[in-house]
């Protein structure tokens, strides 16, 4: 690994620290409450590295939602891809997918309740990032359920791009739910009763 890899490397890891930190202290206290040395010392670094990797606190918490929103995408992405790997139905993978986005939110739980508090706010500075990235996720669903239709599996009559942000919704409310409320479920327990919404509301078994 030569200089600059092992610089990038280096970012990449202080970067994540400053995620973990800002995501925590935020979904704690609020944005506003939150400060810039607050966030350093809890990632255990220097103020002026908060600095350095970012402008202000408003672009750590926008490169924080892109971030976080980065990894669940690729996670549903990683779903649907081993599922075309092994053969499985579009359907399958949608189901696969909806595992998937569980998985991520057991992981991040702090992340996802910040996300979600944010998708109802109209105020912020970071709006038109949140949805950018929302449509990022979004897509990765539009786009098996496009596939489901075009070979026969679905019906030509769903709405798309409207299923997609419902199933999205869907796994993002209940996983919350589940959370806060009702932690004695596992994360089969949870699956398996949206897996029987997928396939009966969507799949039509």
């Amino acid at each position: 690994m030569d200089a600059s890899d092992s610089s990038s490397t280096r970012r990449r890891a202080t970067r994540a620290k400053l995620y973990e930190a800002a995501v925590t202290l935020i979904a704690e206290q609020g944005f506003s409450a939150t400060t810039v040395d607050e966030i350093a010392e809890r990632a255990g670094v220097a103020k002026g590295t908060v600095y350095y990797n970012f402008k202000s606190k408003t672009e750590l918490f926008e490169e924080l939602l892109r971030y976080g929103v980065g990894l669940l995408t690729a996670s549903l992405q990683s779903a649907a891809d081993d599922t075309a790997a092994r053969g499985g139905t579009k359907v399958e993978a949608l189901d696969e997918m909806i595992r998937a986005g569980l998985a991520f939110i057991d992981r991040y739980p702090a992340f996802t309740q910040l996300f979600v508090a944010e998708l109802w706010r109209t105020n912020r500075a970071w709006q038109s990032t949140l949805l950018v990235v929302r449509q990022q996720a979004v897509a990765v669903v539009e786009t098996v359920l496009r596939e489901a239709v075009e070979n026969g599996e679905l019906s030509e009559e769903i709405d798309i791009p409207l299923t997609a942000a419902a199933l999205v919704g869907m796994v993002l409310v209940a996983a919350l739910d589940w959370q806060s409320f009702q932690r004695e479920r596992s994360l089969d327990d949870v699956h398996s009763a949206l897996s029987r919404l997928l396939h009966g509301r969507v799949g039509g078994r």
